[in-house]
């Protein structure tokens, strides 16, 4: 079979796998993008995908959805294999620079209802084994194999105290001894599952969308290859209940999976700084406290460091961060942080911030409504399947009531989730309506769209406060008089409904650049424009009363 004919049969099956109920197609589509079709016969696929992550993870999750697409549009039992090829992503980057700097032809359109050829009936060949579950991250949203549990890390020796101590800003109060962080960190860091096991974090589990699908490959390849250029470091920023930690410890989970011997250190900022400031105080009395702090972090061979924001201000932290930065990236050794902000949004030293920027810096946008809808569907069988209760689930309007009625904040979804289950168990019933789910939910979401707000409603008062016409503001005019305003309004759009830049762009006839360009002019005129800050707080005040 050639090329052409081969990639036009695998569209098809991709397809089929897509339309199964009980398959995530997001996942289907960021996993199958990585896998590239080589042969096919009467009752044999050979795949190869370009690493071993994606081929483990398929023939974990999808080998028997891919298996059911065949005799569905065959007939016939097929055999599939997965092979890796390197070499894959290498040939796709360089023939997607051949595309760009040459036109290609016009290709010839293939109706999508060609069917696959039908082969002449063979015995069925043996299956192809599936690899242990312990191989590779779980399905979605089951509980993380007992080797995933993370094992505390060794207890400190204490060295010396060689440098100054902190500032008196940064000490709590003061401890006995210095600890190893190891057991807080590992055990006590609630994430953004919730309650679920921090060993429970991993990529199988996290549901991919156009908000987070660049964030998501880059930290895969950081988990694939730890300490490789250039993504070292790898910094994922955005608001909180997005994912980031969900994804920092999804690479912490992988690396600990697949290369036992790598030690990984995870610690939020602010622990960081609690410890940092208990090994000064600490010196009185133990010497060695502070050169003991220091060597935990520097034997890491990946350091994740959680809401980096927490710094500012702390400056015998910071100063200690950019040395131990310093110290691993040389060596070699991954870095990844997080925060709610873009780096340069961080009130950090210049040294540092300069730093956060020099490997694969990453914002996660909030979800739009069909990756919320995919998070809420994953949240509700994963509650149901951890409570026994396999045949129950919640009604897909309701499902797709809290997805849209909600904000961007995934705790938020899940509490959501787990207040309509209840409210089913309790009353022992299996159906629920609209209207008794909006009175029950009344008061949970802090964003979206139960706070009766809508793009329209900003318009209206950014058109009536700047005097302009809605067909001006949303427009092709580049006047700075419809300009300015058109501006304001998409700001607050994204900063009030918590929606993707690409949503608000298009209720204005903008793309998803032009959204994002003019929020960020409004960020940077609202820090030294007294006009600008003046203007934003009266139509905050007047948006506010709407409700």
């Amino acid at each position: 079979m050639d090329s052409e004919k081969l990639n036009e049969q695998w569209a098809r099956i991709c397809a089929q796998v897509k339309s199964y109920q009980d398959v995530d197609a997001s996942q289907v589509a960021a996993f199958f993008s990585r896998l590239e079709p080589q042969a096919m016969s009467d009752s044999f696929l050979m795949l190869t995908a370009d690493n071993d992550f994606i081929k483990t993870w398929v023939e974990q999750h999808y080998i028997e959805a891919i298996v059911r697409a065949l005799h569905d549009l065959t007939g016939v039992t097929y055999a599939v294999a997965i092979a890796v090829d390197p070499t894959q992503e290498q040939r796709k980057s360089a023939a997607a620079n051949a595309m760009t700097a040459a036109p290609a032809p016009a290709a010839t359109p293939t109706p999508a209802s060609a069917p696959i050829p039908s082969p002449t009936p063979a015995p069925a060949p043996s299956p192809v084994p599936t690899p242990s579950p312990q191989a590779a991250p779980i399905a979605m949203a089951e509980p993380a194999p007992a080797a995933f549990v993370p094992a505390a890390a060794a207890p400190y020796t204490a060295p010396q105290w060689s440098e100054p101590a902190p500032q008196a800003s940064e000490h709590p109060a003061a401890s006995s001894t210095f600890e190893a962080p190891a057991h807080r960190t590992e055990e006590s860091h609630e994430g953004a599952a919730g309650l679920n096991p921090l060993s429970s974090l991993t990529f199988a589990n996290f549901v991919i969308g156009e908000s987070n699908r660049m964030a998501y490959s880059m930290a895969v390849e950081v988990a694939e290859s730890p300490g490789s250029l250039p993504l070292n470091p790898l910094f994922i920023y955005g608001k909180s209940g997005l994912g980031k930690t969900h994804l920092m410890r999804a690479i912490q989970n992988y690396i600990k999976e697949t290369r036992p011997t790598l030690h990984t250190v995870y610690v939020d900022a602010q622990e960081f700084v609690s410890r940092y400031s208990e090994a000064g105080q600490a010196k009185d009395r133990e010497k060695s406290s502070f050169k003991n702090f220091r060597t935990y972090y520097e034997q890491a061979d990946v350091l994740l460091l959680d809401d980096v924001q927490h710094l500012q201000g702390k400056e015998q932290s910071i100063n200690m961060l950019f040395q131990l930065f310093n110290t691993l990236t040389s060596q070699g050794k991954q870095v990844v942080l997080s925060a709610d902000r873009a780096p340069k949004n961080i009130e950090v030293d210049e040294r540092l911030k300069s730093r956060f920027y020099s490997g694969g810096a990453i914002d996660i946008q909030p979800p739009e409504v069909e990756t919320k809808l995919g998070i809420v569907k994953s949240f509700a069988r994963e509650h149901c399947r951890s409570a026994g209760l396999d045949s129950f689930t919640i009604p897909d309007d309701i499902q797709m009531y809290i997805a849209e009625n909600s904000g961007s904040n995934i705790r938020e979804l899940k509490g959501a989730v787990n207040t309509v289950i209840y409210r089913l168990i309790y009353s022992d019933r299996r159906d629920i309506s609209i209207e008794e789910v909006r009175e029950l939910l009344a008061n949970h979401f802090t964003g979206g769209r139960s706070r009766s707000l809508s793009i329209e409603d900003i318009q209206r008062e950014v058109e009536k406060f700047y005097k302009v016409t809605h067909n001006e503001i949303v427009g092709k005019s580049r006047s700075q008089s419809i300009v300015r305003p058109r501006q304001v309004a998409i700001y607050l759009c994204r900063r009030l409904l918590d929606l993707p830049y690409g949503d608000i762009g298009k209720r204005f006839n903008r793309d998803h650049s032009t959204a994002i360009h003019s929020s960020n002019c409004v960020e940077e005129r609202l820090k030294t424009d007294r006009d600008t800050q003046e203007e934003i707080e009266i139509l905050m005040k007047i948006i506010s009363e709407l409700d």
